[in-house]
């Protein structure tokens, strides 16, 4: 069965509560909604899906009881069959010069938020050196193409920074419906400006594999880059994978900036799993939401030019869904950040 893959989104969600009472209420409501999407999910067999996937994405820190930096993205993704691509997809794919002329055609959307803030949200004005409030609301259309041994993505993501992200309504309303601290300084966050994002990625295949009693391994490394107002940077890693039925996708899906993984999978009747663990280097030159505003004056910090992410966690699938957790860490972004983050990526994925 030929391996499958997909493009590449981004994704946020609204900022987690403040107290260990309600870290556990959300907690606790986000396992009632993976339950039911379990119950609902499609009947499919070992076969791709007639027409595609759907994805949820959430990353949040609430996992880890913190509530700063990135502390919040949500995105709603669509990954659509390889067979038959659109016409437009085709021309576009067989357009670009670094293509495989060759190989399966894909095309996703996603739409999606993120939502970030400085340590200390009771501050009308955040503290000298902390990080900017900002909102990134976009959407994003890719398209992948998958040949012998290597997976390309290209992405052009489309939204805009500030007030009308509509970041601090969100925050602001689950904020209310929990009970939460009322964040205050918001009205200093980065002010409106649309934002443009061209990004790449190439993954290599099968570099090595192996299997023992059933259980399989594959390692793929992977290197790209993103130009745009929102992040300009160059990127590179790697994700190891240990488990069963590692050829029914490409490993789990994030937000980016984030190591690249796939929307798409191949259902099965037969209950299969993996574990994995990955990094992903950056080389940043643009971070709007540490920079400022491009055009305008606004808060700013001073940025980490190098910046890491190390994941690990589980995927599971059975019959039409997959659901994915994620742990990761996130090196510091700006040079008088304190810490790294700590945030948790949870992915459901429904195959039709």
């Amino acid at each position: 069965m030929q391996r499958e893959q997909e493009d590449q989104p981004d994704a946020q969600a609204v900022a987690g509560p403040a107290t260990p009472g309600d870290h556990g209420m959300r907690r606790a409501a986000g396992l009632g909604l993976a339950a039911a999407l379990w119950v609902a999910l499609p009947a499919t067999a070992d076969e791709v899906p007639r027409t595609g996937v759907w994805n949820l994405f959430v990353e949040n820190d609430l996992f880890y009881d913190s509530d700063d930096n990135y502390t919040s993205g949500v995105a709603m993704a669509w990954v659509a069959s390889p067979k038959p691509a659109p016409d437009w997809a085709v021309r576009i794919a067989r357009s670009v010069p670094w293509f495989p002329e060759i190989g399966d055609i894909r095309h996703g959307y996603i739409v999606g938020q993120n939502m970030y803030t400085p340590k200390d949200i009771t501050l009308a004005v955040p503290a000298p050196g902390d990080r900017p409030y900002a909102g990134w609301l976009y959407a994003t259309i890719g398209l992948g193409v998958e040949s012998a041994g290597q997976t390309d993505q290209f992405a052009l993501t489309l939204g805009v920074v500030g007030p009308a992200s509509l970041a601090r309504e969100s925050q602001a309303e689950i904020h209310r419906i929990t009970g939460s601290p009322d964040p205050q300084g918001w009205d200093t966050q980065l002010g409106n400006e649309p934002g443009i994002e061209l990004a790449y990625q190439r993954r290599w295949r099968d570099v090595a594999t192996a299997k023992f009693e059933g259980i399989e391994m594959d390692m793929t490394p992977h290197a790209g880059g993103a130009l745009g107002n929102v992040y300009t940077y160059a990127n590179a890693g790697l994700t190891v994978r240990l488990g069963k039925r590692l050829t029914s996708d490409l490993g789990p899906m994030r937000i980016r900036p984030s190591p690249p993984g796939s929307g798409f999978f191949i259902p099965s009747n037969t209950f299969s799993w993996y574990l994995f663990a990955g990094v992903d280097g950056r080389a940043i030159a643009r971070n709007i939401f540490l920079d400022g505003n491009t055009w305008k004056e606004s808060r700013s910090v001073q940025k980490e030019y190098l910046v890491g992410d190390f994941q690990w966690g589980l995927a599971v699938t059975w019959k039409g869904a997959r659901l994915t957790y994620t742990h990761v860490r996130r090196t510091r972004e700006f040079e008088s950040q304190d810490r790294s983050d700590d945030f948790g990526a949870f992915a459901v994925s429904l195959a039709f």
